[in-house]
């Protein structure tokens, strides 16, 4: 259960959770599925760096996993929401591999009702013995350099969470994202991690939507440009992109929107709006499932201009 404070000032209340599991489960899905790694700080080669010292049948098992239904990450995380209070890793999964299939259906039911048993069973079998092996191969060693780093930032949400209106801070947090609430939304559930960063992604459940935000690690090198900066400089290097952002500056646009009018094919313009999104430059409007559109961040020319005046020590 999330027992973690949380606050309500629009139609939902926004809650802060934090957990290793989360970081766990986040970097396993984006090594098992090779999703977005072309776009995160860690590098398209992070996934077979992760798994350099795995056994061969270990290595084919992760690649065998890749077929399987991407749904079942809902279930996963759903399960990590619903865990049982001050569990670790080991514990969590130790529990997820004894708990009857039936007992952990009923965890998550009331927030997935068309998950079946066979469903709940399969997923049980399948994925705990692949993030037990996850664990101890790759996870377990670099655990405490990443636990610090997403408690503190929680701590400091919990903080804002005090002072700014909650749908502020779930944008703030996400750097774009805005909820158009639908009906049934009850609770929203941000939570940080390191390895997605700078993507984040959300996933809408019954009367939840759980929204994982990334935590930006220290700069190696303080001579060096920020990331951040980096990010911003190169979403902005392409003429095409800046007319993606005078497209959207006056109201939100949908993709069909921008596929007519800016002339572009859906996969190009999807491209384009993963850099400005993860550079802070775009907002992400959801509501009911599959129904986004777009529109600028207004904080991020000032953050922009904000990060290189501090890098130019101007």
């Amino acid at each position: 259960m999330f027992g973690i404070g949380g606050h309500r000032l629009n139609n939902y209340e926004v809650k802060i959770d934090v957990s290793e599991i989360y970081e766990l489960l986040g970097s396993f899905m984006v090594h098992m599925t090779k999703k977005w790694l072309p776009n995160l700080d860690i590098g398209a080669g992070w996934s077979e760096e992760a798994e350099a010292g795995m056994p061969h049948e270990l290595r084919q098992r992760f690649a065998e996993a890749n077929e399987w239904p991407f749904l079942d990450f809902d279930a996963l995380y759903a399960l990590v929401i619903e865990r049982e209070e001050g569990e670790d890793i080991p514990v969590f999964l130790d529990r997820l591999l004894a708990e009857p299939a039936e007992r952990l259906l009923e965890r998550i039911s009331p927030q997935l009702p068309l998950l079946t048993q066979a469903d709940m069973s399969r997923i049980q079998r399948d994925y705990t013995p692949l993030l037990k092996s996850w664990y101890t191969y790759y996870f377990k060693d670099i655990r405490d350099s990443i636990l610090p780093l997403i408690e503190e930032d929680a701590a400091e949400k919990r903080e804002l969470l005090l002072k700014m209106d909650a749908s502020a801070l779930v944008e703030y947090a996400s750097g774009g994202l805005v909820v158009e609430t639908p009906l049934d939304l009850k609770t929203v559930i941000l939570f940080p991690t390191v390895h997605n960063r700078p993507m984040n992604t959300y996933c809408f459940y019954q009367n939840v939507l759980l929204i994982q935000y990334p935590v930006d690690v220290p700069e190696a090198e303080e001579d060096e440009p920020p990331t951040v900066l980096l990010r911003m400089t190169r979403a902005l290097a392409m003429p095409d992109r800046l007319k993606m952002l005078r497209y959207v500056a006056d109201q939100p646009r949908s993709l069909l929107e921008m596929e007519r009018d800016l002339g572009q094919p859906a996969e190009a313009l999807k491209h384009h709006m993963v850099l400005l999104r993860t550079a802070g430059l775009l907002r992400t409007h959801i509501g009911e499932q599959s129904n986004e559109k777009f529109s600028i961040r207004p904080d991020g020319a000032s953050e922009l201009q904000m990060f290189l005046e501090s890098y130019l020590r101007l």
